[in-house]
């Protein structure tokens, strides 16, 4: 019994003698039917036979016109190529301007073709409703806009008629243009058709030429029809799955006098309807996975399963999703350039040169961030292997690189060797457009050799290349027959333009396994297991967006289609795909905000209503889990491994004072930074960062003053005026040490170098000030290490505390021990009243560094001259020397001198911070 429309279509055609059988042309709405027919005509034959041809609808209508058909992107040079030739000169646009209106235009002429409506009749019309729009009882008041505007519909009929003039002198036609050819050649078709029959099979909704011609073989008893429709929707006058065949069905005479073939009852037996809800587009995609993966498991195979995606970029996520049964699967749908990867990587490589010899015409200069996307592209990382000329370019912070720097930079971190694709992508764009097309092609046959044959990723990625070569190739000999392209930018917007109307086109074993399509692609397919995706408004059905010149009231007098017949052939082709299957799950994203919300589909709401006694519906909602807290705090605790990892640390290197802070800040920080030893990831600084500037002005400072550590003669006035003049010297050659290559010379970073000057200006004018006014400044150490380790019966053995200080001096018979400081710090920040609970607040961390390196500093045997510790801070610079105080308030004189007394109390709280780090009963725990 069959149970499939192919299959009743094999048993008709088995039905007829043989030799009959070898001169049938069967005639199906697609070309993928064409082997599901075939495989339906071998499970119902027990014999050998010619099987008959089987072509698509289009194929025949070529062959009764005459004419090859063109895709998109050749129509549209064609159609540039006329309108050049029936446009003034003066009046001409560019390619770009062009493509944006011409889409629509070819679309509007296709219409108008297929549906044979007079081009004269209805471009008129058009003119006299902008007339119309545009009216004024004084014709000079009218804008040059809206005498543009009314010229461009003028234009229109001289357009339509060059163009397909154009096209029919050269055998080639839009697909419009070939039906209407098609039906004016019928007549003679027919004289030199021999006996040849035709069997029409599986069509719904047909234009008008398609009527006329298939009427006309009927009539001459060349052909019978063969229609798919159940009866529930053709007894429905108010079903829109059988608008079309319901009007068929009444206004063919030939079907007046024959019968309807066929009307089937498939659609209220037995189902299982399963409609879910989800979130988001990406919910949709791991929800299909989780069905097929459940298919997978009860059926051997999944020749009868079919998951049709009413979104083409749901495909990419679908694949991902797909659980390891799938062995085989087919996809047969179109999928748009615009987010292919090929496609986007030579969209950025355009972009990349483009804007590349902007900045200098001679040789183009990269913007690092672009050359990264290249360099770490997935279709170009195995290629290039460039991992080390990445991390030269973070480590140099080259913000701009040159094509020559770049070359050099490539060549040192692979040992010279060279590279043709790194020559392919980077070097030498500055020729003629026709070798740039070519590197790009080159570029892409690259890519397509690194990848394998037997690798079901590497096949599909096959398929997303071999579609931009493609359409490489036609702007190549578009650019060889009219040579119009004659800049790089030029080509770029071309290839703008262009892209978006070619599809990725997929090959697969169209017989085995899991069949992935469009809804289109389902024409005359039947499967047991149906999964249909995206099922929202706007998507299925597509909604009432339509580019088209033509308004709506127009279209209705006209007779051409409307988005409401629109809506009806993707109603017929929803409910046929659901006619014979038995286990039916429709997705729909049920998020209602933001870019990827969704309305759910009239479809589903129709099917909620009007579902049949044998089908059994179940609604489920899919929602992502939602946990009590947003985010729940890291916490770790202390293994033997991390434990003997700090007395390694307590030990050896020693706790430097930033690192004890950095725990009170995030316990966690402290673990990846100290205790993992995870590094930043490195990047490039196109801006100076505030620590890159603070280590710059660190390092100026330590160089001016370096000449004077351990003088015996105190810093003079004459000694800070000659370290004036080298504030600029000095100050540039520390950014090209530390800040590497990056650009120090506009722009931001052109400010943060006068910014470092200035601070340093402040500071040596404040130490020439104080100098002035009596003081004796002698320089005991700069950037030096010091340590010192405690023992106390709260640890659990001695601990070292080491770190460095920016400047010890003596000034006036007292040593300070200064922290330097470039962000800014007010006075009483560095005052407390009370030691207690001190290595517990956060707030204190400043306080708590400064007294380390008195700690650190007390154990050296050196002077017995008062100790202060401070900070001067470069935001603050009014405020001079700040030193740590004990006491604070109103009226209170805090102690500023370091005591013994002072620093046993602050060990004491010391010791209950490094404590806290080494207790193995605490773990550590994330600070939010």
């Amino acid at each position: 019994m069959n149970t499939t429309f192919l299959g009743h279509i094999a048993q008709q055609l088995l039905e007829k003698p043989t030799h009959l059988l070898e001169q049938t042309i069967v005639v199906l709405p697609n070309k993928r039917a064409k082997l599901f027919l075939i495989e339906a005509l071998k499970q119902q034959s027990t014999s050998t036979f010619f099987a008959p041809s089987i072509i698509s609808i289009e194929s025949l209508i070529e062959t009764i016109s005459g004419l090859r058909s063109l895709d998109a992107i050749e129509l549209l040079f064609e159609f540039y190529s006329v309108y050049l030739q029936s446009t003034p000169e003066d009046k001409q646009q560019d390619f770009e301007r062009f493509s944006n209106w011409a889409k629509t235009l070819l679309q509007d002429f296709n219409e108008i073709d297929r549906y044979l409506v007079d081009p004269n009749d209805i471009f008129s019309y058009l003119l006299e409703i902008e007339r119309i729009k545009h009216w004024t009882p004084n014709k000079e008041q009218q804008t040059v806009l809206i005498e543009q505007q009314i010229e461009f519909w003028k234009q229109m009929p001289v357009y339509y008629q060059a163009f397909t003039n154009h096209l029919l002198q050269k055998k080639i036609g839009y697909s419009g243009l070939i039906y209407k050819q098609a039906v004016q050649n019928k007549h003679h078709f027919i004289k030199h058709l021999a006996n040849q029959q035709f069997v029409f099979a599986g069509f719904n909704a047909l234009n008008k030429a398609e009527e006329i011609i298939i009427q006309y073989l009927l009539e001459e008893q060349k052909a019978e029809v063969y229609w798919d429709i159940d009866q529930v929707f053709m007894n429905d006058d108010y079903h829109d799955a059988g608008y079309f065949l319901r009007r068929i069905k009444k206004s063919w005479k030939y079907l007046q006098q024959k019968p309807f073939n066929w009307i089937f009852d498939e659609f209220s037996k037995e189902k299982k309807i399963e409609v879910i809800s989800t979130p988001k587009s990406i919910g949709q995609a791991k929800i299909a996975g989780k069905i097929i993966e459940s298919i997978a498991e009860q059926t051997a195979t999944l020749e009868q399963t079919a998951l049709v995606l009413s979104e083409e970029k749901l495909l990419i996520p679908v694949l991902n999703a797909l659980p390891e049964a799938v062995k085989n699967l087919n996809i047969t749908m179109g999928y748009s350039s615009v987010n292919n990867p090929a496609q986007i990587l030579i969209h950025k490589l355009f972009k990349l040169h483009v804007n590349a010899f902007k900045r200098n015409n001679k040789q183009g200069v990269f913007y690092y961030k672009e050359v990264l996307e290249i360099i770490n592209n997935p279709l170009i990382e195995p290629l290039i292997q460039g991992f080390e000329m990445v991390q030269k370019i973070k480590k140099s912070n080259l913000t701009f690189i040159t094509a020559s720097r770049l070359k050099e930079l490539y060549e040192n971190s692979n040992q010279h060797k060279a590279s043709s694709i790194f020559e392919l992508l980077f070097q030498n764009w500055d020729v003629s457009v026709t070798d740039i097309l070519l590197k790009l092609q080159q570029i892409n046959l690259e890519i397509k050799a690194s990848l394998q044959n037997d690798n079901e990723q590497d096949k599909i990625t096959k398929a997303f290349v071999y579609s931009v070569y493609k359409v490489l190739i036609q702007i190549g000999n578009y650019q060889e027959n009219f040579g119009r392209i004659t800049s790089l930018e030029g080509l770029f917007t071309i290839y703008k333009q262009v892209i978006d109307q070619a599809e990725v086109s997929f090959e697969g074993e169209p017989l085995m396994g899991l069949q992935i399509m469009g809804i289109l692609e389902s024409r005359v397919l039947d499967f047991e297991n149906v999964i249909i995706t995206s099922l929202n408004e706007g998507k299925l059905p597509a909604g009432k967006s339509a580019q088209s010149f033509i308004p709506y009231d127009v279209k209705i007098e006209k007779g051409l289609p409307t988005y409401k017949e629109r809506d009806a052939i993707f109603t017929y082709h929803f409910y046929r795909l659901l006619q014979r299957a038995k286990n039916i799950y429709l997705l729909y994203n049920n998020y209602s905000e933001g870019l990827d919300a969704g309305e759910k589909s009239r479809f589903l709401t129709q099917l909620d209503i009007e579902h049949l006694p044998q089908h059994t519906y179940k609604k489920v909602a899919y929602n992502a889990y939602l946990p009590d807290k947003a985010y729940q705090p890291i916490e770790i605790v202390k293994t033997e491994k991390i434990l003997s990892r700090l007395k390694e640390i307590a030990t050896d290197r020693g706790f430097s004072p930033s690192s004890l802070t950095n725990y009170l800040r995030n316990p966690i920080q402290f673990y990846y930074q100290r205790i993992l030893g995870v590094k930043e990831n490195e990047e490039v600084e196109e801006n100076v960062a505030v620590n890159t500037l603070g280590t710059i002005i660190h390092e100026v400072l330590e160089k001016m003053y370096t000449p004077f550590i351990g003088a015996t003669v105190p810093i003079s006035v004459d000694d800070i005026n000659q370290m004036m003049t080298q504030i600029d010297d000095f100050t540039k050659e520390k950014f090209i040490e530390i800040y590497k290559e990056g650009e120090i010379n506009k722009g931001k970073n052109l400010i943060a170098f006068e910014v470092a000057k200035r601070n340093i200006q402040n500071f040596l004018f404040l130490e020439k000030a104080s100098i002035e006014a009596g003081d004796e400044l002698f320089i005991l150490s700069l950037e030096a290490s010091h340590e010192t380790v405690i023992t106390h019966e709260n640890l659990p053995y001695p601990v070292k505390i080491a770190g460095k200080v920016d400047r010890i001096e003596r000034r006036n018979n007292s040593v300070r021990i200064i922290d330097y400081k470039t962000g800014k710090v007010m006075a009483n920040n560095l005052k407390i009243n009370t030691f207690e609970g001190l290595s517990l607040d956060l707030k204190h961390d400043k306080i708590i560094q400064l007294l380390c390196y008195a700690l650190m500093y007390d154990n050296k045997p050196l002077l017995n001259d008062p100790i202060e510790v401070g900070i001067i801070s470069f935001k603050n610079m009014k405020a001079g020397f700040m030193p740590f105080g004990f006491g604070k308030g109103r009226g209170v004189v805090s102690q500023t001198t370091i005591t013994k007394e002072i620093l046993q109390q602050f060990k004491e709280e010391l010791v209950v911070l490094i404590a806290e780090i080494l207790n193995n009963q605490l773990s550590l725990k994330e600070k939010l």
